[in-house]
C-alpha cells in the first residue's frame, strides 16, 4: 500500500533529482566558476549536493500529502455533501459582505485571495457533488494541474538559479529577496534581457511533457484511494520524513568549505533563499566577533588626529564654495579603463578626463551593489552586515554629506533616471535633507529613450544641466549627487550613439554609452557658466561582477575614482590604497571645509590617514591594510589571507590583487583592527550616533 500510495512522489522526485544534478553540473563547468576540482572534490559536491535535493525535496513533500489528504468520494455523500458545500457558500458571502471580517482585518490582498480560493473550490466542489458520472475525469484533471504546477515550479526554479548564478556566481542571497519586492524592474530587466518567449515555451513544453510522463504512470492511483487509516499512516510518516529533512539540512547546511564555488554548487538554492529572506539584516553582536566595547572604539578612534567620534575639522585656509557634482556610476570596475590595462577603448573620455584629474588608482568598492555605493559616499562609513542602511528603517536624519553642504548653505539633490521608489532610494534621501529628481520629474518630451532602469544616462544628462542652471541662478552653491543607470543589464541604449547597437545588449556596449553620456554631459557642462567654479567627482557604485575562488575576491572591488576641476584640481595620481568612504572626507578637504564631523572615512591628504579599504558582501566584512585582507563572516569566524600584486604590464601601483593565500598564522594586531571597525561602526548605528 505504501509503495503504491506514494508512487507520485517518488516519480517528482526523481525527477527533481535529476534536474538538480544537471544544473549542479553546469555550475562546475560555469565559465564564472573560476576554481578547479579535483575528482574526490566533484565526488563530494555531488554526493552533499543529491543529499542536500533529497532532503528538500521531502520538506515540500507535504504540499502534495495534503492534496491527497483531501481527496474522498465518501464526502460528497448525503447530506455530507450538501453540508460542506452549503458552509463554503456561507464563508464566500461572510468574506465577501462583512466589512470587518477576519480577512479584511489582517490587511493587504488576504481577503481578494480568499474570495478567489474559495470561489474557485465551491465551483469544483459543485462540479464533483452534482455529476458523480464525470468525477473521476475531474479528479484526473485537478491532479494533472496540481502535478503541472510541482512540475514547473522546480523547471522554473531550475533556470532561475542558473541565470542567478551566471549574474552573481551565486544561488539565491538578499539580492533575489530584492528581486522578489521589485518584481516591476526586475520583471521588465528580464524580458528586456533575455529571450523570454523563446524560454518561457521551452519551460513550459518541458513541464507539459515531465507532467504527462508522471500522470500516466500514477493516475491510477485515484481510482482507488486510500481510506482514513491509510490517509493518518502516510500523514504520519511524512511527517517524521519532514523532521528528519528538517534535521539533516540543518546539518549539511553547517558544512563549509573553503572554496566559495564548492560551498555555493553542493548547496541547494531554496534554503538560501529562505534563509536570505528571514536574514536580511544581521546582528553584528549576535553573529561576529567581538572584543570589549571601550577597547573596539578605542582602536578605531585612534587613526583620527581627535580620538573621538565628533571630530571638528579645522582648515587654515579659506573655504571655496565651489559647486560640487557627485557621479557615482553604475556597475563600473577598474578594468574597463584603459587607465588599468583594459585595451578594448571602451571608455574614451573618462581615460581622458583621468588624465586631466586627481585620480585615485588604488581605490575600493565597499560592496557588490548600487545601494552600499550610495551609502559610502553619502554616510562614508564602513559596511555593516545584512542589508545597507539605506534600506533599513532606521535611514532617515544621519550625518551625511549632505548634511556638511546644506550646513554651508548649498542646494543639495539626488539625480536618479529610475524611480527613485527602488532600493529604497527616494525614502533614505529625502529622510536625509536631499530633494529627489528622478523619472517622475521627467516630461514625455524628454525622454529620448528608456528601459527598465530608467531614462537613458543621456538623457539624465541634460536634465542634470537643466537643474544645475535653476540652481546658479538662486545664487547658492550647489550639491548634486548623480547615479547613473544605463551601465546594467539589458545595456540597452540609442542606436547611433556608439559603433555598439543599442540592442546589441553587450555589457562592453553598456560601458561605453555610459562614457558617451558623461562626454556629452561635460561638453554640455563646459558651455555654462556656473561650469569653472564647480568640482566634478566620478566613481563607481560597485564592480561590474564580484564573483570569485574566495568570500571577497579583492580583483572584483577595485574601482575607478577621480576629481576634476578645470584650472583648481591639478592632474596627479593619488596611488595610497583607500576606501570608497574616504572619498568625500577629501573633497572637503580639498575646499578647506572646516565642520564637525562624524563621519568614518579619511581625507587622505592628512598626515594621519592610514591606508586600508573595506569591502563586504552581505555577510562577510573585508578589511585590507598591509598587504592582507581579513574576513569577519557569521558564526564568529575569522579568515585573513596573504595578497599578492597581479603581475601585469602596468605600473605596480597600478596593478590589483588576486593571489589570496589563507594564512593559518593571521596576524592577530590586523584581526583587532577589523573586529574594532565593524563592531564599533555597528554598534554606534545601533544607537542612533551617526546621526546629526
Amino acid at each position: 500500500m505504501f509503495t503504491q500510495k506514494t508512487k507520485p512522489f517518488l516519480y517528482l522526485g526523481f525527477f527533481y533529482l535529476i534536474f538538480s544534478l544537471i544544473v549542479r553540473v553546469v555550475f562546475l563547468f560555469h565559465p564564472i566558476t573560476t576554481a578547479s576540482f579535483g575528482f574526490f572534490e566533484i565526488i563530494k559536491i555531488i554526493s552533499l549536493g543529491i543529499l542536500n535535493d533529497i532532503l528538500v525535496f521531502i520538506i515540500t513533500c507535504p504540499f502534495l500529502a495534503v492534496y491527497f489528504l483531501f481527496l474522498s468520494n465518501s464526502k460528497y455523500k448525503s447530506p455530507y455533501g450538501q453540508i460542506i458545500l452549503t458552509a463554503l457558500v456561507l464563508l464566500f458571502l461572510y468574506i465577501l459582505l462583512i466589512p470587518n471580517n477576519i480577512f479584511k482585518q489582517y490587511g493587504g490582498s488576504l481577503a481578494e485571495i480568499a474570495l478567489a480560493f474559495i470561489g474557485l473550490k465551491i465551483i469544483l466542489f459543485s462540479l464533483m457533488l452534482f455529476l458523480p458520472n464525470q468525477r473521476l475525469k475531474i479528479r484526473n484533471t485537478l491532479y494533472f494541474i496540481t502535478l503541472f504546477l510541482y512540475v514547473v515550479l522546480i523547471v522554473f526554479n531550475a533556470v532561475s538559479e542558473y541565470f542567478f548564478y551566471n549574474e552573481f556566481g551565486l544561488r539565491y542571497n538578499f539580492i533575489a529577496v530584492d528581486y522578489l519586492i521589485y518584481t516591476n524592474e526586475v520583471i521588465g530587466n528580464v524580458m528586456e534581457s533575455y529571450p523570454v518567449i523563446p524560454l518561457f515555451l521551452v519551460i513550459f513544453a518541458v513541464s507539459l511533457a515531465v507532467t504527462w510522463f508522471i500522470y500516466k504512470k500514477t493516475k491510477q492511483e485515484l481510482t482507488d484511494l486510500p481510506n482514513l487509516k491509510q490517509k493518518l499512516i502516510l500523514l504520519a510518516t511524512f511527517i517524521l520524513l519532514v523532521g528528519i529533512s528538517l534535521s539533516g539540512l540543518h546539518f549539511t547546511t553547517q558544512i563549509k568549505s573553503s572554496n566559495v564555488f564548492t560551498e555555493e554548487i553542493e548547496a541547494n538554492g531554496l534554503p538560501k533563499f529562505y534563509w536570505a529572506f528571514t536574514h536580511n539584516e544581521l546582528d553584528y553582536f549576535r553573529f561576529y566577533p567581538l572584543i570589549g566595547q571601550k577597547t573596539a572604539e578605542a582602536n578605531f578612534l585612534s587613526q583620527y588626529s581627535e580620538h573621538t567620534l565628533t571630530r571638528n575639522i579645522i582648515s587654515d585656509q579659506p573655504e571655496l564654495k565651489k559647486n560640487v557634482v557627485l557621479i557615482s556610476v553604475e556597475s563600473l570596475s577598474a578594468d574597463f579603463l584603459e587607465h588599468y590595462g583594459n585595451d578594448q577603448k571602451i571608455m574614451p573620455f573618462l581615460d581622458s578626463l583621468a588624465d586631466r584629474s586627481l585620480m585615485f588608482t588604488n581605490l575600493y568598492a565597499t560592496g557588490n551593489r548600487t545601494v552600499r555605493g550610495l551609502e559610502a559616499l553619502t554616510l562614508c562609513i564602513p559596511p555593516t552586515a545584512g542589508e545597507s542602511i539605506i534600506k533599513r528603517e532606521n535611514n532617515k536624519n544621519k550625518f551625511t554629506t549632505g548634511t556638511v553642504f546644506k550646513a554651508k548653505g548649498y542646494d543639495v539633490k539626488f539625480l536618479y533616471g529610475g524611480y527613485s521608489y527602488f532600493d529604497n532610494m527616494e525614502d533614505f534621501f529625502s529622510g536625509n535633507g536631499y530633494g529627489i529628481v528622478d523619472r517622475n520629474s521627467f516630461k514625455p518630451e524628454e525622454i529620448t529613450f528608456a528601459n527598465v532602469w530608467g531614462v537613458a544616462d543621456e538623457d539624465m544628462a541634460k536634465k542634470a544641466i537643466q537643474i544645475m542652471n535653476t540652481e546658479s541662478k538662486s545664487g547658492k552653491p550647489f550639491f548634486n549627487h548623480w547615479m547613473t543607470v544605463s551601465n546594467h543589464r539589458p545595456f540597452t541604449y540609442p542606436n547611433g550613439r556608439i559603433d555598439i547597437p543599442g540592442n546589441a545588449k553587450s555589457r562592453e556596449g553598456g560601458v561605453k554609452y555610459t562614457d558617451y553620456s558623461l562626454r556629452k554631459f561635460f561638453e554640455m557642462a563646459k558651455k555654462q557658466d556656473w561650469y569653472h567654479n564647480t568640482v566634478f567627482v566620478i566613481i563607481a557604485d560597485h564592480c561590474a561582477s564580484s564573483a570569485g575562488s574566495t568570500e571577497l575576491p579583492t580583483d572584483k572591488y577595485r574601482i575607478p575614482a577621480m576629481i576634476f576641476s578645470d584650472g583648481f584640481i591639478k592632474p596627479q595620481k593619488f596611488n595610497k590604497l583607500m576606501s570608497q568612504i574616504d572619498i568625500m572626507p577629501t573633497l572637503f578637504g580639498l575646499l578647506n571645509f572646516s565642520y564637525q564631523s562624524k563621519f568614518l572615512g579619511q581625507d587622505v591628504f592628512k598626515t594621519e590617514f592610514q591606508p586600508k579599504a573595506y569591502v563586504a558582501t552581505y555577510q562577510d566584512l573585508g578589511f585590507i591594510k598591509d598587504d592582507h585582507l581579513t574576513i569577519l563572516s557569521p558564526v564568529k569566524k575569522i579568515k585573513q589571507y596573504s595578497l599578492s600584486p597581479k603581475p601585469g604590464k602596468l605600473a605596480p601601483q597600478f596593478n590589483i590583487y588576486n593571489d589570496e593565500k589563507i594564512l593559518k598564522t593571521p596576524d592577530q594586531k590586523l584581526i583587532n583592527e577589523t573586529i574594532s571597525a565593524y563592531q564599533s561602526t555597528s554598534c554606534w548605528l545601533k544607537t542612533n550616533q551617526l546621526n546629526h
